[in-house]
């Protein structure tokens, strides 16, 4: 079989791939973190992910009812390097809701009558109604960074953006629309093994792209897009999370328990949901690069 773009993910972690990048990825076992840095040498058990995770799925059944019942609106932000497991994350806040209240929202790339319009413009009549629930798998943030990575964008227009996001997400608000943006950060390695994965599986080659390829070589260029972005919109009215996903089980844990925390839904169980593991999830200072 064929590999998709010609074999090139494999073809940078043979020849271009720092070398402490390989070495990690060559000497890990199944279920080995492969980032020095994070907090756990292993993967959560999965008979302990398993309880806790179907202990959130009531619990963001009972959100969902509440924010029916009331009529609140939340939207939820993804963000986060490719392959940090933002769909695996948002599939597991979607998995049991009523799909007629909550939606998930993944642009593609602009139409040509998009691209002329305000940059925030395309995103709005996507924000949620009376009742709902909206999940932006990636958002208005493209522009502070992949736009700027790969030069879609002017400085220009990203300085414009800049400016414009705090007062945009205070019109959001101010509203009484609930935002949550989550930033899910992934090591190289990881991030690198995971193309790998999906490259040799035909049931995930669809997830790879041409930007996916081309930003392996970009690493260093994301992280600098990525501090400056996430030190300009870290708002007092819309915070951002951190959550560290080199651990997709922990990150998706502590993604739904970062926002459960933050609502005062009825019937919380606040044993059920348990606490936010602070080593995996917490605001800015927890990002590492």
């Amino acid at each position: 079989m064929d590999l998709p773009f010609n074999g090139e993910i494999s073809r940078y972690f043979r020849e271009d791939a720092p070398a402490e990048v390989r070495k990690a990825i060559e000497k890990a076992d199944k279920d080995d973190i492969l980032d020095s840095d994070f907090p756990y040498k292993e993967e959560i058990k999965n008979k302990i992910y398993d309880a806790e995770m179907a202990a959130l799925q009531i619990e963001l059944a009972r959100l969902q009812a509440w924010v029916k019942e009331t009529g609140q609106r939340i939207a939820i932000v993804f963000e986060g390097r490719d392959a940090a497991g933002k769909g695996g994350t948002i599939n597991w806040f979607h998995a049991n809701l009523n799909p007629r209240g909550a939606r998930v929202v993944a642009l593609s790339k602009p139409t040509e009558t998009e691209a002329g319009q305000w940059y925030f413009q395309r995103y709005i009549q996507h924000l949620p109604a009376k009742g709902e629930i909206v999940f932006f798998d990636r958002s208005w943030y493209n522009r502070g960074i992949v736009e700027h990575v790969f030069g879609f964008c002017t400085p220009t227009q990203r300085e414009a953006w800049f400016k414009q996001v705090p007062e945009f997400e205070r019109m959001i608000t101010g509203d009484g629309i609930r935002l949550f943006k989550i930033w899910l950060n992934v090591g190289r390695a990881s991030q690198l093994k995971r193309f790998l994965d999906r490259e040799a599986d035909p049931l995930k080659q669809w997830k790879l792209s041409q930007i996916d390829v081309d930003g392996l070589a970009k690493w260093d260029a994301y992280t600098k897009a990525i501090k400056e972005t996430l030190d300009r919109t870290d708002l007092p009215s819309a915070p951002w999370t951190i959550v560290r996903s080199d651990d997709k089980k922990r990150a998706r844990l502590n993604a739904i328990r970062s926002v459960l925390c933050c609502i005062p839904y009825d019937r919380k169980d606040e044993k059920a949901l348990g606490e936010i593991d602070p080593k995996i999830a917490g605001g800015t200072d927890l990002w590492n690069g």
